[in-house]
């Protein structure tokens, strides 16, 4: 009935999607100011499509026909948001002119930038038709920008749902070995998927919350991945107590009491992590944050009551081939993880430091890292038409056109305004001001590429031209602005929210394991396990991917997802090994936690590297990074951290780990072989 109620409501979920960067933006931005000082200029969500033709060996009469017809019709299409400029022709070609330019001006409506896509489309249709051979046409600018990251986005959630079910079922298939036990996870992670994405939906409708292409890919990957990782610590503990109770009930009933807690206390850290993200002035950074905590919670929810009661249901048989039968023997010591249990126990402490060296050497690989954002040819996987016909663009007219400086102040300064832009070096030219309600707006060309760094410092250098004017008010925006205006919001939230998330975390460890050594551990381990996944994985994004560099909020996402699910690891194992230490010792209980918990947090890492690992075959540089980086660290969590490191620490620290605890003061026994009970 819920996910009857649910799925409607999921399904528009992408309605009320924000992908356009001014959306981005904090209130207390500048460009953010311009954006709402420009209403009475110019109508919202415009961008420019700018229509190029080119021709190496010289434009033709013809071409020059083809380009002038084309204006025309462009000029009559319903959502063309003002006059179309054009044909223009290009001043820097010398003798031979070889290329022109129309610039369209499309505004989205309500429709929001998949409509400028959806226009983009139309108008390259109609350029492309009729088309003189040899002479080439491409769409740049802001609209041929915008058409190409809607088309990135088109479909995004579908395909990247398919991807993270194949992952799953692949590696579920593998973990189980049954040909239907993996059904039950899947059925229960696609329920809390649909209910999340309908309550989701409800608060960006009713409430506010900024949901964005991102935030819900992060979804689907964040609520199958954590999801199942709940599914396999239940079920296999579930199949542990089969083995002990002969009453299928009983058996969930002691399963859920044993692993409940610690389901529970890993959702609530990756919960809480999430929600540190409020705190970002970006606002699809904090609204990322209660978005993914949603997913978290109704992930939750549904692998505490929907799998256990479908566990119930269908009986032992939903195990077979292995069925687990009553009375059988556990076999914990013959398993890997007990193996490598005992070998780390042999001389622990070389272990640990000698694992923590290679950690921490490997980790400064990640001052070599360029996290200062991605220009839009860096920011596709591949070379679309907008990028291609920038470069062309850039070749033949100022690089700034079609992604103007926008300047807007007090028309009773608009002389002194005026002047000053025109006097900032790496200013082409400025247009005539035109004055409202007593606000001047002027518009600015660039001399260098909008994205460029070299168009940035001119927009400071305007900034600080324009500041110093007296009584003037005068702000600057437009796209460079904008993005300059995202990387320093996006380096505050980074001081705000990294420290914030560390606390938190530790607070609930502490309360958790009832110790202060422990978890002081554990928040350093995982702090060294996301050093080295983030800088190896920014060496193989630009050394072996070929990128660029990295976008800016790869630092943060990195962090906030590897340490709350690394932390996740942690409390699945440290919560065993806390149990199996009341009765054995911290020693011989860190060997028997290891072994009971290997095998099923290992899968569970891989389900949910694998999970975030899809996130890399998406077209978007950002997105594959974010992925790419968080399955790496996953996978160094799982099979270094926590079976090597973490365990070492435990058996070289011993019962003073658990300090101040009641348990700090249990004696170790000397042998390591865990006893099972």
């Amino acid at each position: 009935m819920v996910f009857a109620v649910a799925s409607p409501l999921a399904g528009k979920l992408t309605e009320v999607q924000t992908n356009d960067n001014s959306a981005w933006l904090p209130g207390s931005a500048e460009a953010t100011k311009v954006l709402d000082q420009m209403r009475p200029f110019q109508p919202q969500n415009t961008a420019a499509a700018i229509v190029v033709y080119e021709r190496k060996s010289g434009l033709t009469d013809a071409d020059m026909a083809k380009a002038a017809a084309d204006a025309r019709a462009f000029a009559g299409y319903s959502n063309i948001s003002g006059p179309v400029q054009g044909p223009i022709k290009s001043t820097q070609d010398g003798a031979t002119l070889q290329a022109m330019q129309t610039v369209v001006p499309i505004t989205a409506g309500n429709g929001g930038y998949a409509a400028i896509g959806k226009t983009v489309d139309e108008l390259r249709a109609a350029a492309q038709a009729g088309l003189p051979d040899g002479l080439s046409v491409y769409i740049a600018g802001p609209g041929g920008n915008a058409a190409d990251q809607a088309k990135a986005f088109k479909g995004l959630d579908s395909t990247l749902l398919y991807t993270t079910l194949v992952v799953v079922i692949a590696i579920l298939l593998l973990t189980y070995r049954s040909p239907v036990l993996w059904l039950l996870p899947v059925i229960s992670a696609a329920g809390a998927l649909i209910a999340s994405q309908a309550v989701i939906y409800l608060f960006a409708k009713h409430a506010g919350l900024t949901v964005n292409a991102q935030s819900s890919a992060m979804l689907t990957v964040l609520v199958f991945g954590a999801g199942t990782d709940y599914a396999l610590l239940l079920s296999a503990r579930y199949r542990e107590e089969l083995c002990r109770h002969q009453d299928r009930h009983v058996a969930m009933a002691h399963a859920l009491r044993r692993a409940g807690p610690a389901i529970i206390a890993s959702a609530a850290t990756v919960a809480a992590a999430m929600l540190c993200m409020m705190v970002a002035e970006m606002n699809p950074t904090s609204g990322l944050g209660p978005v993914n905590a949603i997913g978290i919670g109704v992930g939750l929810v549904s692998m505490l009551t929907l799998l256990p009661a479908l566990l119930v249901v269908f009986g032992r048989w939903i195990f077979w081939p292995v069925r687990p039968a009553f009375g059988a023997t556990d076999p914990a010591s013959q398993r890997l993880w007990a193996r490598v249990g005992k070998a780390v126990a042999k001389r622990p402490r070389p272990v640990w430091i000698g694992t923590a060296i290679v950690l921490g050497g490997l980790a400064f690989t990640i001052f070599g890292m360029k996290a200062d954002g991605l220009t839009m040819a860096e920011s596709f996987v591949d070379k679309p038409d907008s990028v291609v016909g920038a470069e062309v663009l850039a070749a033949h007219f100022p690089a700034g056109g079609g992604s103007p400086v926008v300047v807007i102040g007090n028309a009773g300064a608009v002389d002194q305004i005026r002047s000053a832009v025109t006097a900032t070096d790496g200013i082409a030219e400025v247009s005539q001001p035109q004055v409202k309600d007593g606000l001047a707006f002027m518009t600015a060309t660039l001399r260098d590429a909008p994205d460029s760094a070299a168009a940035e410092a001119t927009v400071l250098r305007v900034r600080s031209a324009v500041h110093a004017i007296s009584q003037a008010d005068a702000h600057v925006g437009g796209q460079t602005a904008v993005t300059h205006d995202i990387r320093e919001a996006t380096a505050r939230d980074n001081w705000r929210i990294i420290p914030l998330v560390l606390t938190v975390v530790l607070i609930i460890l502490i309360l958790l394991l009832r110790a202060i050594v422990a978890p002081l551990l554990l928040v350093a381990t995982v702090v060294l396990s996301f050093g080295t996944a983030l800088g190896v994985s920014s060496f193989a994004f630009q050394h072996l991917f070929g990128w660029a560099g990295e976008d800016t909020s790869l630092p943060l996402f990195v962090f906030v997802f590897l340490v709350a699910l690394g932390i996740d690891y942690n409390i699945f194992l440290m919560t065993r090994v806390r149990e199996e230490s009341m009765v054995l010792g911290t020693r011989r209980g860190a060997v028997a936690g290891l072994s009971a918990t290997g095998g099923v947090i290992t899968s569970a890492g891989l389900v949910l590297a694998g999970t975030f690992a899809a996130l890399g075959t998406l077209p978007m540089v950002a997105f594959a990074e974010i992925g790419l980086a968080i399955a790496f660290g996953v996978i160094l969590d799982t099979f270094i951290v926590r079976s090597v490191l973490v365990t070492a620490l435990n058996l070289d620290f011993g019962r003073h780990i658990w300090w101040p605890s009641a348990l700090s003061k249990k004696l170790d026994v000397k042998e390591v072989e865990p006893d099972r009970h």
